[in-house]
């Protein structure tokens, strides 16, 4: 479906092998030929917060890369990055966010662009962001958004979901995304995960990677029935280097969600 990219910000993903045939599991362990990679790792000023500098670094690097693809973006501690994609799309669109956390704290530090904050400067910055569709974040962090930013986003609490079969979600879900036709842009943190289905920087929610499998084949195929058109992936959530022995549930994950969107040869 979608062109695939790997920012390499931390390394972390050479520990990894989602992007190889077979999962690196044969003697011919050649990378799938629909992902290409963008070396970052020697960029200053990227570990939580970007400041102008690397911000426009990063955009250098990635102006060839098309938001209409696939983006591995690596921890959750880049999360801003999201940001940095999405502020390429030039019409209306929507953005759908699987999370355990709101992203929407304000900036601390001379409005530098913040993994903790990034869909609140989105919101503020972008005239062509309509709705954000939060679906993870437990409802005291939902409640603390400032009212201002509350009024283009729909909150998934943790707690709502859990009131849920798997079945009644991917209703609400497709509910909500079929309410108009505008481009939907997709961002993945794994720390809405159990700590079963994947190991983060960051605080973990509870939901099965099987039902956020459900909920991106939900939102795929609502885009088919609607239509609207999907504008772009990302995906982040991967531990710290230093834990790499840690990774192999985030390489499943990685896989699997890579598998929704690209027909990969050699499984």
């Amino acid at each position: 479906m979608f062109p695939a990219v790997i920012l390499n910000l931390s390394g972390i993903y050479k520990e990894e092998k989602f992007w190889l045939q077979g999962n690196g599991n044969s003697e011919r362990c050649e990378q799938i030929s629909e992902i290409s990679w963008v070396d970052a790792q020697d960029i200053s000023g990227t570990n939580c917060y970007c400041d102008e500098e690397a911000a426009a670094e990063i955009n250098r690097r990635t102006e060839n890369v098309p938001v209409a693809g696939i983006h591995f973006i690596d921890s959750g501690n880049y999360h801003y990055i999201t940001r940095l994609w999405i502020g390429r799309i030039r019409e209306p669109f929507r953005l759908l966010v699987f999370d355990n956390h709101t992203d929407m704290q304000l900036p601390a530090f001379g409005g530098l662009l913040s993994c903790g904050g990034w869909i609140a400067a989105a919101l503020e910055e972008l005239e062509k962001l309509c709705q954000v569709i939060l679906v993870g974040p437990d409802e005291e962090a939902c409640s603390q958004v400032e009212d201002r930013l509350k009024e283009k986003v729909v909150f998934l609490s943790r707690e709502h979901l859990a009131s849920l079969k798997k079945e009644e979600i991917l209703q609400e879900l497709k509910g909500i995304l079929a309410g108009n036709d505008l481009p939907l842009y997709l961002s993945i943190d794994k720390d809405v995960l159990g700590t079963e289905d994947a190991q983060t920087t960051w605080s973990q929610g509870d939901m099965s990677l099987q039902t956020l499998a459900g909920c991106v084949k939900q939102t795929l195929e609502c885009a088919e029935q609607v239509p609207f058109k999907i504008a772009g992936v990302d995906i982040c959530g991967e531990c710290d280097r230093e834990s790499a022995h840690d990774s192999t549930s985030n390489d499943k994950a990685n896989r699997e969600l890579l598998e929704l969107f690209l027909p990969i040869r050699g499984k």
